[in-house]
């Protein structure tokens, strides 16, 4: 869903105002407008900064550390392809080349239909299953490239 530029405003205004002269909000802030929005767009970050009179520098310093945040509109499902050391070992790589493939975007993109957004990571957590993809919160292991279109199919 696309927000016009005073839809965010007014969104972000409506999360930061009682928080206005309280320390400690800058990071509940930026969870709420993206929970919100779905991504931290520009004018977001500088209307927080002008209600909380914080530098821009800062606010985007805190929006850029932790990888919770996205200044880039997201997909509606989010593809995590394991890179982990027993995932590479058993094929991960062939696993993220069919995604790829699939969607018809690289690493950490985003599809034109904000359909998927692809994100390799380090370690999902379930190397005996490797190697392993999740799509929002459900796991797939054990997988070999041709189980990838099936899997991602259930995500219309």
């Amino acid at each position: 869903m696309a927000f016009s530029v005073e839809e965010i405003r007014e969104t972000t205004r409506r999360i930061t105002e009682p928080w206005q002269n309280k320390k400690g909000g800058l990071i509940p802030i930026l969870q709420a407008v993206q929970g919100k929005l779905g991504y931290l767009p520009q004018e977001a970050l500088e209307t927080i900064s002008r209600e909380l009179k914080i530098p821009p520098s800062e606010i985007f310093g805190v929006a850029t550390f932790y990888a919770q945040f996205h200044l880039k509109p997201r997909g509606r499902h989010v593809i995590r392809v394991c890179r982990g050391t027993a995932c590479h070992v058993r094929g991960s790589l062939k696993i993220l080349e069919k995604v790829k493939d699939i969607a018809g975007v690289g690493e950490n993109e985003t599809t034109e239909d904000l359909r998927y957004t692809i994100e390799p990571v380090a370690c999902i957590g379930a190397c005996g299953l490797a190697p392993v993809m999740m799509v929002d919160t459900q796991t797939f292991g054990r997988l070999v490239p041709d189980m990838v279109k099936g899997i991602l199919d259930k995500f219309e």
